[in-house]
């Protein structure tokens, strides 16, 4: 049987995977067949990888396909003849596997002038490209990984230098060239050079900029859940349940394998979904998400290590997290650039925000746990957390109730912008050792902002709202609860919380229950 896979490149006889068909077709029409020369940069485990596998399964009978990789290359790059030979060797492999005219192979293995490496490969690739009875594409993938050397620079400038004397009906190179890697080659020359030198013209400049979305939309999902429910007849609703992925992934490839992956093997079979009908249901996804929350993963390390290695990225985050702050993204800036880049940031309507609601919740812990070493605020949580579990459900009223005593007894006296700037990260910090292991939360984006923000928080089967907001005037407050009403009904809950810091000294603090229509509103005022 198929299974779903989170490592390297999936393979359609042996994975479960989304058909990129029609993604395949357009970049086949779009850049192979023009013949262009292109840099497919996407974050850690986004599918590169078997998307260069799939053009090359896809155009087998069209081009010959190289299909090579620069991973754990790093001595390939000493020098201008460990370059060319080591090239030369990686590609003979390729020429043999499909199957190229043997002449040409016997030629191309030929052994390269010591003296001057670069021109006899410029001359190799000349005769391959003009011997060959078909175009040939060359495929470099973790193209990256050779960042910090020279020489990769010099391989680049060699095949930019082809490709602009082809184009001139002066020489014979491959017809297309594909580079595959989290970085593109313009932060590849501003890595390699010094702070002082940065220079942003490229020795890739021939290069399209490639477009193609890579992400799974819902529709791709369901296709995949699709074939999984012929083979195993669950009985899901795939409708919603690839929604729900989608809402949470907002379809990053590897995010989106991982929830299914814990579906199947980790979630059904269990003692709370003993079989795959129940595993496979809006429940299971949101259990599927908390696993892999508090996985230790490649893809997570390496974000926490971007955000130690770029503190100005760091500190973006945690005020678009925290604070609500609006920040414009600008495609000149290196840091937001870099982010977006990594797939970390997104731009929204101009403005940026966190890729996805895991990536999120993953910062939200990160950035909490930092300061979660002798924190009064987890302490208190800890030490009041049997008040807030009965016979396993979560008492989100208790909660409330007794943060606004935390609350009231260490920061009452704190100033006004000290409380406006990290209310929600108190809150947080108080709610987090309460349902951590069991249950788990994301803030909705479309409502956060400097005033107010939504959290879900999801305890096994059941969903709490919690509204946290500013006090800025009965108008605007007003506002607010008809907007929780509407996303109430969205989520079909009846019961939402309102968590409301005020200073305004004739409002009065406590407790206070609402009823609009068949909504019942708690709010709690501190």
């Amino acid at each position: 049987m198929k299974r779903f896979n989170t490592t390297v490149v999936c393979n359609p006889q042996k994975h479960y995977m989304v058909d990129i068909s029609k993604k395949l077709d357009r970049i086949i029409e779009k850049y192979i067949e023009p013949g262009n020369y292109f840099s497919i940069n996407r974050g850690r485990q986004y599918g590169k990888t078997t998307t260069l596998s799939a053009l090359a399964a896809r155009l087998h009978d069209r081009y010959y396909c190289l299909q090579i990789s620069f991973e754990w290359a790093e001595s390939m790059f000493e020098s201008e003849y460990r370059l060319a030979s080591g090239f030369i060797s990686r590609v003979r492999k390729e020429l043999t596997l499909e199957h190229v005219q043997e002449e040409l192979i016997r030629e191309w293995e030929r052994p390269i002038d010591e003296r001057d490496p670069l021109t006899d490969l410029d001359r190799k690739i000349t005769d391959l490209c003009a011997g060959s009875d078909r175009g040939i594409l060359l495929m470099i993938d973790e193209v990256d990984r050779a960042s910090n050397n020279q020489t990769m620079l010099q391989l680049l400038g060699l095949l930019r230098d082809k490709y602009i004397q082809r184009e001139k009906g002066r020489d014979f190179t491959f017809h297309s060239v594909i580079l595959a890697g989290v970085y593109d080659i313009k932060n590849l020359k501003m890595r390699i050079r010094s702070e002082e030198v940065h220079q942003y013209n490229s020795p890739w400049n021939v290069a399209v900029k490639f477009e193609e979305d890579l992400s799974f939309s819902p529709k791709e999902i369901a296709g995949m859940l699709q074939e999984y429910e012929a083979d195993y007849h669950t009985g899901m609703d795939i409708c919603s349940v690839s929604e729900l992925i989608y809402d949470y992934t907002s379809g990053y490839p590897v995010l989106v394998s991982d929830i299914c992956k814990h579906l199947d093997e980790n979630i059904a079979g269990t003692d709370i979904f003993p079989a795959r009908t129940m595993a496979w249901t809006p429940v299971g996804v949101i259990e599927a998400v908390r696993l892999i929350e508090y996985e230790k993963t490649p893809l997570f390390e390496d974000m926490i290590k971007q955000l130690t290695d770029y503190p100005e990225l760091k500190d973006v985050v945690k005020r678009i997290l925290f604070e609500g702050e609006s920040i414009a993204f600008n495609a000149y800036n290196d840091v937001l650039n870099l982010a977006k880049m990594f797939d970390y940031i997104k731009s929204v309507n101009g403005r940026v925000a966190v890729s996805n609601r895991i990536f999120e919740v993953v910062l939200y812990d990160y950035f909490l746990s930092e300061e979660e070493t002798g924190n009064i605020t987890k302490k208190d949580a800890e030490l009041n957390k049997s008040q807030f579990i009965t016979n396993g459900h979560l008492d989100m009223e208790t909660v409330l109730r007794k943060f606004a005593e935390h609350y009231s007894s260490v920061y009452a006296d704190n100033d006004q912008k000290f409380v406006e700037k990290f209310a929600r990260k108190i809150f947080l910090m108080y709610l987090k050792p309460i349902i951590n292991g069991t249950g788990n939360y994301y803030i909705e984006a479309q409502t956060r902002d400097e005033k107010r923000t939504d959290i879900i928080v999801d305890y096994h089967a059941e969903q709490f709202l919690v509204e946290t907001k500013i006090w800025y005037g009965p108008k605007y407050n007003n506002d607010g609860e008809k907007q929780l009403c509407g996303y109430l009904d969205r989520l079909n809950l009846k019961k939402g919380y309102l968590l409301t810091f005020s200073f305004n000294k004739n409002k009065k603090t406590g407790i206070q229950e609402r009823t609009f229509g068949d909504k019942v509103l708690l709010e709690i005022t501190v």
